[in-house]
């Protein structure tokens, strides 16, 4: 499953320790990947902390402040490293030099995930350093109604603002998202959802998104009693996918029987779908596609 949590607040600072700056590092730390959420909406009632609107602005306080623990970090271990490097060690003169370039581009506001490492380098050097700009980010713009299709000036201005970097960017607005969570009924979310012009809340958009952001898709198992989705990173195979069940479905693993979401769909049952032959068998190895709707046969 994919757990989003709000975290302690950001100010400026907070790398030096201001505000709710320690808190805030520690716990964006343990994270795969960054939700930034962004105001770009006017609103006279809802005062900003900075008495103006400027979600790029908002967006690099953020950066700078990631990038300055970052920097703290790898001129730390850069430190140890050199004076290894000094005695002759090959390996950690590699390092430094990787550990030098990280320092540079860091200086130069660059994001580490924008930097182009060879995977050995990566694997190595960067990854152990659990770098803050490292992760994957998701720069979600909180509009009003009136821009929710079509966004706005300050939306255009966040995209120009993230061009060319390693991130995704989503538009919502989080007072529509609040009223549908409102509505009990379907029926009543998609008349709601229609009016506005829009075929899906944007929760939807941002869970699509996340598990874009992290490598994931899902697949289902579908019994009398319920039906299941689970949570799997792209181009995991049959038997890696029957363990996210239990780790005897992948010790024990026979084969499995597939049948492709769209012909699930399609056909409105399991049954016909198997009727019309669209329910396959597949070995350990079958990479699960996105969607698929499976069973496991396994023996312990």
């Amino acid at each position: 499953t994919v757990e989003i949590v709000d975290i302690a607040g950001l100010v400026k600072g907070a790398s030096k320790g201001e505000g709710l700056g320690n808190k805030f590092l520690a716990n964006i730390r343990e994270t795969d990947a960054i939700i930034h959420v962004l105001r770009c909406f006017d609103n006279d009632n809802i005062v900003h902390v900075d008495g103006s609107i400027d979600p790029v602005r908002d967006k690099e306080i953020i950066d700078i402040e990631l990038q300055l623990k970052d920097l703290e970090v790898v001129v730390k271990k850069l430190e140890k490293v050199a004076r290894v490097a000094k005695t002759g060690n090959k390996e950690s003169q590699k390092e430094e030099v990787v550990l030098n370039s990280i320092v540079q581009n860091l200086e130069n506001s660059k994001n580490i995930r924008s930097i182009d490492f060879s995977k050995d380098d990566y694997m190595k050097y960067v990854t152990p350093l659990q770098l803050l700009t490292d992760k994957p980010v998701l720069y979600v713009c909180n509009v009003d109604e009136e821009s929710i299709l079509t966004g706005n000036n300050y939306v255009e201005e966040v995209k120009k603002s993230i061009k060319d970097k390693s991130a995704e960017i989503i538009i919502l607005a989080a007072e529509i998202e609040s009223e549908i969570n409102e509505l009990s009924e379907h029926e009543e979310r998609k008349m709601f959802l229609s009016d506005l012009g829009l075929d899906e809340p944007g929760s939807n958009k941002l869970i699509k998104s996340t598990y874009s952001l992290l490598s994931l898709h899902t697949y289902f198992t579908a019994g009398i009693k319920e039906v299941r989705a689970w949570t799997i990173p792209i181009e995991s195979k049959a038997s890696q996918a029957a363990g996210v069940i239990h780790s005897d479905f992948e010790k024990g693993f026979i084969k499995t029987e597939v049948i492709s979401y769209s012909d699930y769909i399609g056909y409105g049952s399991e049954l016909k779908a198997k009727e019309a032959g669209k329910m396959r068998v597949e070995g350990k190895d079958y990479v699960v596609n996105d969607g698929d709707v499976m069973h496991f046969l396994f023996n312990v």
